[in-house]
């Protein structure tokens, strides 16, 4: 057994050890193939309100309107915008950010999955956020989602993100029609 808050070395990765057990994977990221998006960054954005440098998503990879899960891709780049300032000379991704990429993940999911939806879908709260590695450029991000409760007001997905074949991020995202 391994004491919470250690630090672990694997693939190349440091992972950081909550102390929590992760979450079986919604996916294997071996198996996502990003040549054929089911959707471009600027289809997920004609129906996201996000913009700018807040449009996270660089496409979407594959979503099933049956359940399975959805799963999107962002590059993570060292000439990003958050780059030279988090960490300077050390750059990595900001864990809010991730947060912020798997909630637009779950919105459009939410979203291709309510026909005739045109509404406003705001970020209502996360439940059992974990990070469990460090994510350094240059390199590809997916993340998966899952609806876990859908309502005609409010939904909650299980979200992962994993970088480098590894799972690094996890959470259940709620999200509420405003």
């Amino acid at each position: 057994m391994v004491a919470a808050g250690t630090v672990l070395v694997a693939a190349g990765l440091r992972l950081l050890d909550s102390g929590a057990m992760p979450s079986e994977p919604l996916i294997s990221p071996a198996s996502c193939d990003l040549s054929r998006p089911y959707a471009t960054k600027a289809a997920i954005y004609a129906r996201l309100k996000q913009a700018g440098r807040l449009a996270l998503l660089d496409g979407i990879a594959c979503h099933d309107a049956q359940g399975a899960p959805s799963v999107a891709w962002k590059e993570i780049r060292a000439d990003d915008w958050w780059a030279d300032d988090h960490i300077p000379g050390r750059p990595l991704f900001p864990g809010v950010l991730m947060c912020e990429s798997a909630a637009q993940l779950c919105s459009w999911d939410y979203m291709e999955r309510t026909p005739g939806f045109d509404g406003f879908l705001g970020f209502a709260g996360m439940d059992g956020t974990r990070f469990r590695g460090a994510v350094e450029p240059a390199g590809t991000m997916l993340y998966a989602c899952k609806p876990l409760k859908v309502r005609s007001r409010m939904f909650i997905y299980s979200a992962q993100g994993y970088y480098g074949g590894e799972l690094v991020f996890e959470t259940e995202i709620i999200g509420t029609v405003l």
